[in-house]
């Protein structure tokens, strides 16, 4: 099991980037969460395979149509102890 924190930058807020991604992750069997940030930006927490991860993270540099992606950065991290891939409030 393989675990990354991302944060997205760009017009990534208030253009359906959260449900979006919760789909694919949920389309790749991963599991976390993802939230707006206050500062505009998405972050999310994302564990699986690292082919789903791979996958997940080719998508969030693109995003939804209406999305801009300007940047993603990744780190390693370790898993949330949770099931499923959720939308958390904004931080």
């Amino acid at each position: 099991m393989v675990a990354r924190q991302c944060r997205i930058y760009g017009q990534v807020q208030g253009v359906g980037y959260r449900q979006s991604l919760h789909q694919v992750a949920r389309n790749l069997a991963l599991t976390g969460w993802v939230r707006n940030r206050r500062d505009g930006s998405v972050e999310a927490i994302v564990c699986g395979d690292e082919a789903g991860i791979a996958q997940f993270i080719a998508w969030a540099k693109q995003g939804p149509a209406m999305a801009k992606v300007t940047q993603v950065l990744v780190t390693d991290t370790e898993c949330p102890p949770q099931d499923g891939f959720v939308i958390l409030p904004t931080a």
